[in-house]
């Protein structure tokens, strides 16, 4: 079940985080207050759940963890950005 919600959050990263705040605590466990999640659930949902999957996994953010918040950042920030290098044309 895990692996399914992993491909679907590459998918759909917000019905994924929908789906894990809904049906356990992962991402209540990972994060100390609700101001975070939200603000990652609106701007980088796919690095809010890389987070609490190295938080839940590891406990901290650090070797093979860090990279994948690093590069689960870096997806965010392209799909963010990737509207921008759209051109409309006439």
């Amino acid at each position: 079940m895990p692996f399914l919600v992993g491909c679907l959050a590459l998918g759909t990263p917000r019905f994924a985080i929908v789906l894990v705040v809904l049906f356990s605590d992962y991402i209540g466990t990972a994060y100390e207050s609700t101001i975070w999640p939200l603000l990652g659930f609106f701007f980088m949902p796919l690095t809010t759940l890389s987070y609490a999957f190295a938080i839940n996994s590891n406990g901290s953010v650090d070797g093979m963890y860090l990279v994948l918040v690093v590069v689960t950042v870096l997806l965010d920030l392209g799909l963010v950005g990737a509207g921008s290098k759209t051109k409309w044309r006439d």
